[in-house]
């Protein structure tokens, strides 16, 4: 990226210079970057700060490094290098933020952000591979969805990219606003209200108000793009949103409120066959590239982007698409089935995973870990999940757990003939490869704080 001086000066004033004046500047500053190593001659350098570091230490090697500009905190009170024109600004976060909404208002592509409790990132995936037939799609990449890596990736589009898809996570709320504010989308998608990170916000209705927050910056000529029959996500919508919304669902959905009967209605609706792993909508068939009727929903969210983005439903026919390790993934160890959902996990993306698991031939196990963040339904949660495994009818379960959890996860499973518990990833091995046979399928999900990927190579072919 490219910035004009005169750009900004309307954002943050006139410049300052140590140990020299401003008159004779280039007119134009960057590239942007906020990491000194990788400073280009010419550069416009953001320090930014986080609870280990302050890139106001490195003002001095990136002015070694060439860069001709930088925004500096206004707290910052250590000499500055001779000759670097530079911002004061209150946050430098702030300003890199508004240096992306500065870029983004330059491109031509359409802007797609993309939030939810779970499947936000196959989401975006699906999304990103959809709109491949407009031309190169820029897209968040790795873990990238928060106030650094959403400016990150919008800085890398340029006027080449077709359309720019953002996935947009959140640990609070206000955190979704800022980034909606940086990006100003033009399609918001919202995958679903579950109860990842209800610890922190207290209840499904808050974690609803804060994915919500997406249209805050949403073009008012926009669209949301939402799953239909959630009482709670509409409410939620309808307090912030009075712009078209786009509803889809699968053939058979079950609205969240049972109670409600006055829903809107879906304008997408497709059918999912489980057995062939095919979705039918609006008279034509789709192979889904993930499994699951879960990553049938999302791959529908997908198709309603691309039709919105004027993307002919024809041009969609087998679509392949790679999501990032430890999610939707498949391994084989010898005769051995393994869903590696190792990655993350919330109550409902766990319940999806046991559904597709239930659907496998042959024998069916799961190791199911910790899921954090749950606040005081942690213990509920984790006892729901549990029961749903013992109602499917699976072969075995271990569960990999410590505290309260551990004792409602081992009181839901005492229907279960085959049930360890046990602290580590290390020590589940042990019960499974007694458990084991040829043809057998094991799931392993659970929190990124369990590390349950640990376990896979401790696994024996059977």
């Amino acid at each position: 990226m490219t910035l004009q001086l005169a750009q900004l000066v309307q954002l943050w004033g006139r410049p300052e210079m140590s140990g020299a004046t401003s008159a004779h500047l280039q007119v134009e500053l960057g590239p942007v970057c906020t990491d000194s190593r990788q400073l280009q001659p010419g550069g416009f350098f953001i320090p930014l700060r986080g609870d280990r570091f302050d890139g106001h230490t490195f003002l001095n090697q990136a002015a070694q490094l060439g860069a001709q500009a930088a925004v500096v905190a206004s707290d910052w009170n250590h000499p500055l290098p001779q000759g670097l024109l530079h911002w004061r600004v209150e946050n430098t976060l702030w300003a890199y933020q508004q240096l992306a909404t500065l870029h983004r208002r330059q491109l031509k592509a359409g802007v797609v952000a993309v939030t939810g409790s779970a499947g936000k990132t196959t989401t975006r995936e699906l999304i990103r591979v959809a709109l491949a037939p407009l031309g190169d799609v820029q897209a968040t990449v790795s873990n990238n969805n928060n106030d650094i890596g959403v400016p990150l990736t919008l800085m890398g589009a340029h006027q080449g990219h077709a359309a720019v898809v953002l996935e947009m996570g959140m640990r609070g709320l206000g955190e979704i606003e800022r980034l909606s504010r940086c990006a100003e989308p033009q399609i918001a998608v919202i995958t679903n209200i579950g109860t990842a990170h209800i610890g922190r916000l207290g209840s499904r209705a808050a974690i609803a108000t804060a994915k919500c927050e997406i249209t805050a910056a949403l073009a008012p000529q926009g669209v949301v793009v939402i799953p239909a029959g959630d009482a709670l996500l509409e409410q939620a919508l309808s307090r912030c949103w009075s712009g078209r919304t786009l509803r889809v669902a699968l053939e058979g959905d079950v609205a969240a409120d049972l109670l409600n009967r006055d829903l809107p209605a879906a304008d997408l609706t497709g059918v999912y066959d489980p057995q062939q792993s095919l979705l039918s909508l609006e008279g034509m068939r789709f192979s889904c590239p993930l499994e699951g009727r879960h990553n049938a929903r999302n791959l529908l969210l997908a198709f309603a982007v691309a039709k919105e983005l004027a993307v002919p439903l024809a041009d969609l026919q087998g679509l392949k698409v790679t999501v990032p390790g430890g999610r939707n993934r498949r391994l084989s160890i010898g005769t051995l089935n393994l869903l590696d959902e190792t990655y993350n996990a919330s109550p409902e993306a766990v319940l999806a995973a046991l559904d597709l698991l239930a659907q496998q031939p042959g024998r069916r196990f799961a190791v199911l870990g910790t899921m954090l963040e749950l606040g005081a339904s942690s213990i509920e949660l984790h006892q729901a999940v549990v029961s749903r495994a013992v109602q499917l009818g699976l072969d075995g379960l271990v569960a990999v757990a410590s505290g309260e959890e551990a004792v409602a996860m081992q009181r839901a499973a005492s229907l279960l003939d085959r049930f360890a518990l046990v602290k580590s990833p290390e020590l589940a091995a042990v019960a499974l490869n007694q458990w084991l046979q040829p043809g057998d399928t094991l799931l392993l999900k659970a929190s990124r704080g369990v590390a349950l990927e640990r376990l896979i190579p401790l696994l024996k072919q059977p």
